[in-house]
């Protein structure tokens, strides 16, 4: 690492402290969300901090590597979508351990990669919660945007969602519901389409 970065990423971990919020932290620990420090620091302060640095490949991977919950959503902030190859993205969700940074990667980072509609259906097909809860995120925010689905894509996210929403996972059966209505609201075709899929 490079001593720039390494002063930047001490700079960066120093002013969590000032930031802390332990009921915040608590609240998260009692839900499950472990990471090896967590300062219940909100996303708007983060969004906040992250404005005062320029993107950077560099130091969005060794914040990536912080076992700091604060540290890996600054990652997600920071790191430049056009730098990112698919295999680290890969590697960031291979590693994603709560809900909470699923959702961060997919509404930061993950939605405006140029492949993000390849990883979005391959990781709802996936056995894996986290990896499902991302991709219906990241599809959502393309659909937000006016971004149709391919016949393909289409067809598979029907499949998906039906099973998703049949499924015992909660995260996931919400994602999935938040996706095909934010499909639904393209256009009138594919809210008709939504609705004879899925039944609402």
């Amino acid at each position: 690492m490079n001593e720039a970065i390494n002063k930047q990423i001490k700079q960066i971990k120093q002013s969590f402290r000032l930031m802390m919020n332990g009921e915040a932290s608590r609240s998260m620990r009692e839900k499950g969300v472990e990471y090896k420090l967590n300062w219940g620091v909100t996303l708007p302060q983060l969004k906040q901090m992250a404005s005062q640095y320029e993107k950077n490949y560099e130091l969005a991977v060794e914040l990536w590597k912080e076992d700091i919950r604060e540290c890996k959503i600054l990652a997600t902030l920071l790191m430049p979508s056009k730098e990112m190859p698919e295999e680290v993205a890969e590697i960031w969700m291979e590693q994603t351990q709560s809900q909470e940074m699923a959702e961060m990667e997919a509404f930061n980072l993950f939605q405006n990669l140029d492949y993000a509609p390849d990883l979005a259906y391959k990781w709802i097909a996936s056995d894996r919660d986290l990896y499902q809860i991302c991709g219906y995120n990241i599809l959502s925010r393309l659909f937000m945007k006016g971004q149709e689905p391919n016949e393909r894509g289409i067809n598979e996210l029907i499949d998906q969602a039906q099973t998703a929403i049949q499924g015992g996972s909660l995260g996931v059966k919400h994602a999935a519901i938040n996706c095909m209505n934010r499909l639904g609201e393209i256009s009138k075709q594919y809210e008709l389409i939504v609705t004879k899929a899925l039944g609402f």
